[in-house]
């Protein structure tokens, strides 16, 4: 009888939590990109498999990359834009499946697919000399595509993320949550995954017009198995979690800025701490008000420390003779 009390509270706790958001669902009946929060022009190269990346691409001076992670898109890193569009070229896109971007037809929405995808974005627009800007997803997806491009990489900025398998409880447990069955029919029902995490992940708060441009994305239930694929992924990705772990070592030599927010529910310092020994030519600047989406919560305090960091260790060493 206790195990069964066990199963069947936690089981209706949350089939009755997801009926609340079924009724209370402000996923918008139609997706339409607000100009007046992202006012930046769409771009989108072709992928081998039929689908095809959206992207943006604003400013000039050197290329950063900006990679976003779940349930997110390119609308993340608005505030950075603005804020480096004097000074740098900033291509930031939304992977197959997020944002204004579409999978072609047997796409897996998996880490590797994503990466891959990236990798064909940076070819064809053959970007060089580029310093990568990754967070949640992004670190592993960002440092897959370094590996495969060396030569085309400068440097990282590294926000709330990880690039290795999973080891702490908490995150295992996690990824059974959202990755199995509660996550499958949350995103089914009422977009529940991006909900939770642009709930739980924003420390300062979204407004209603900034989540729905995250929830938007996701406007037909057909649209929604990314969002909880990815945090199955967190354990089904292991393999390539382990690959692209072994190969920071080739990276070591880059310098790194690590943006790291100390509100985060899932990154913290264990995660950062490694990053600096993996990392020797890193600098470290902690966001005390940021959580896990730093991009939302400090757009301004990132933006001030690239251009000091860049400055710093990457044209320096570019104009030494």
């Amino acid at each position: 009888m206790k195990l069964l009390i066990l199963i069947v509270v936690p089981v209706g706790a949350i089939l009755a939590f997801y009926a609340y958001l079924y009724f209370s669902d402000p996923t918008p009946d139609k997706f339409a990109v607000d100009r007046g929060l992202f006012p930046y022009q769409s771009h989108y190269v072709p992928l081998a498999d039929g689908g095809r990346v959206h992207y943006i691409d604003e400013g000039e001076g050197p290329t950063l990359l900006l990679l976003h992670g779940n349930p997110t898109w390119s609308f993340l890193y608005r505030g950075i834009v603005e804020e480096l569009k004097d000074r740098f070229r900033l291509v930031a896109p939304d992977y197959p499946g997020f944002g204004l971007s579409k999978a072609g037809d047997g796409y897996s929405f998996t880490p590797s697919a994503h990466a891959q995808a990236v990798d064909e974005l940076i070819r064809q627009l053959d970007l060089r000399d580029v310093v990568i800007m990754v967070q949640d997803w992004g670190g592993p997806i960002g440092f897959r595509v370094a590996l495969d491009n060396p030569d085309r990489i400068k440097g990282f900025v590294i926000g709330n993320t990880w690039a290795w398998p999973l080891e702490r409880a908490g995150q295992k447990a996690f990824s059974l949550l959202m990755g199995g069955w509660p996550g499958q029919f949350g995103a089914w029902c009422c977009n529940a995954v991006v909900r939770f995490f642009m709930s739980k992940g924003v420390a300062t708060g979204l407004g209603d017009r900034e989540l729905g441009m995250y929830l938007g994305p996701f406007v037909k239930r057909a649209s929604r198995p990314p969002t909880h694929i990815f945090p199955a992924q967190l354990h089904g990705a292991r393999a390539f979690l382990a690959d692209v772990y072994a190969g920071l070592p080739e990276l070591a030599d880059r310098p790194v800025l690590l943006t790291w927010g100390l509100r985060d529910f899932a990154f913290q310092e264990p995660e950062r701490s490694r990053f600096e020994s993996l990392f020797p030519r890193h600098e470290t600047v902690l966001l005390e008000n940021a959580g896990h989406f730093i991009q939302e919560d400090a757009p301004i305090e990132i933006a001030v420390a690239i251009r000091e960091w860049h400055a710093k260790h990457i044209e320096r060493k570019r104009n030494e003779p």
